[in-house]
């Protein structure tokens, strides 16, 4: 069912703002985190995740959450998004793309980016019990078994619209 994760992004007055020192790394998610940055990066705009990814059920969500990793190792949610797959064929791989939204920030030197994966964030979005019901009256829920996938066939990413230094 993955891992609460109530403040959402940084741009929302009660978001992002929270200091995170708890690793990142959970079983529920996956994490990749860049080296500390040798020079800043804008990045201003659209935020996309793209997943080549397997579920065993017939519905799951899959969200994607970009953050900024400061010397300290504090993470900041920077942007956030989520895609309810509704009619997924289980075993079967597809491609799915996270909406994070826009965003403009100026990752600092020494800082890293951060990229989660995971297939829940209840309570910022509504549960999904994985069986394929209807929201409003499921009342069983499934443990789903996820695979996302990252090799040549199958490259999920990050699309980040880098701005070029002056």
């Amino acid at each position: 069912m993955g891992t609460p994760e109530p403040r959402g992004n940084a741009a929302l007055p009660q978001g992002g703002k929270g200091r995170s020192r708890r690793p990142a790394a959970h079983r529920t998610h996956l994490v990749f985190t860049t080296e500390p940055l040798t020079e800043d990066v804008e990045v201003t705009g659209r935020v996309r995740a793209v997943l080549h990814a397997t579920t065993d059920g017939p519905s799951t969500d899959w969200v994607a959450r970009l953050c900024d990793v400061d010397e300290d190792g504090v993470s900041r949610n920077v942007a956030d998004g989520i895609v309810r797959v509704r009619a997924a064929t289980p075993g079967e791989p597809a491609e799915h793309a996270v909406d994070l939204w826009s965003t403009s920030i100026v990752f600092r030197v020494g800082h890293r980016i951060r990229v989660q994966v995971t297939s829940s964030n209840f309570p910022r979005w509504d549960r999904n019990l994985n069986t394929g019901e209807p929201e409003e009256s499921a009342t069983v829920a499934r443990v789903a078994r996820q695979q996302v996938f990252h090799d040549s066939t199958r490259p999920s990413r990050i699309v980040l619209p880098v701005v070029p230094a002056r």
